[in-house]
């Protein structure tokens, strides 16, 4: 496979327990290089500073360039310039620019309604320091009215300066193809990174598709769910899909790869592997 840069997802772990897995993972994905990694927002509360701890602790003792995620649910426009100035005090220079979706409880946003509106604020704030990746929906965003709705809110975002995106995740590399391709006849040229979803247990993964809109192929969801409780062979026969679907998106020419890893390598690891990357 032809070399592409690849870059890794953690989420800010928050039990010992947690702590220890990401520590088992971190040298594990770090051995194969990548481009930069980033870490999740935890929204609301004391889970403020769950991000920037993690950011903090990749930099300083792993050595990774971590960029952090920003979230519309971070609370005031004050709260999010602290974050920024924080960030950029511990030497980040890349940031993920999102939304998010309302914790539960609460009733409404932040200051910032729309991820445009966030990165329109983290330019006006810090001008061209960070570079800013936003996310996409291939299958479209769950509350989109409908495609063209969705490549608006995606136009916006460019617009409002966003350097690059990332896609939800998805196992049908047609659905990323033919939204590259509407998103060039709009005119826009920012890279658009394919978000990967290694699997390893069949029951997680359909919750968080359910929650988050991404489609399995029915054909995968049988051939999956025909493994039963054998996690051997479904791990195998995962690692085998998804490593095809790299292979598709790279020759294609995707300009890169993200994973989402769930803060463990051993899925990750596997997809890299078959995929020789």
């Amino acid at each position: 496979m032809a070399s592409v840069p690849i870059s890794f997802e953690f989420f800010p772990p928050k039990t010992d327990e947690q702590k220890a897995a990401l520590e088992t993972a971190l040298p594990k994905l770090k051995a194969r290089r990548p481009e930069y990694v980033s870490c999740t927002f935890g929204a609301g509360g004391s889970t403020l500073s769950y991000t920037p701890e993690t950011i903090r602790h990749l930099r300083a003792a792993h050595a990774l360039d971590a960029a952090p995620h920003l979230s519309c649910m971070g609370g005031t426009r004050e709260e999010i310039r602290t974050l920024l100035a924080d960030y950029r005090a511990l030497g980040c220079r890349r940031l993920v620019a999102l939304r998010g979706d309302l914790p539960s409880g609460m009733a409404s946003y932040g200051d910032f309604r729309y991820a445009s509106e966030l990165v329109a604020f983290i330019r006006a704030e810090h001008g061209a320091h960070f570079h800013v990746e936003v996310a996409c929906y291939p299958e479209f965003h769950p509350q989109a009215e409908d495609a063209r709705a969705d490549l608006r809110h995606f136009a916006a975002k460019v617009a409002a300066g966003a350097d690059g995106a990332i896609t939800q995740y998805f196992y049908n590399a047609d659905a990323y193809f033919q939204f590259v391709d509407a998103v060039r006849r709009l005119g826009i040229e920012v890279p658009i990174v394919p978000g990967i979803m290694p699997i390893s247990n069949f029951t997680q993964l359909r919750r968080f598709s359910d929650m988050c809109g991404a489609e399995i192929p029915r054909w995968l969801a049988r051939r999956l769910g025909a493994f039963g409780d054998d996690v051997d062979s479904i791990r195998e026969f995962a690692a085998d899909v998804v490593a095809a679907l790299c292979q598709r998106l790279v020759d294609g020419g995707a300009p890169g790869l993200h994973f989402y890893t769930l803060n463990r390598a051993r899925a990750t690891l596997a997809v890299l592997d078959r995929a020789a990357l």
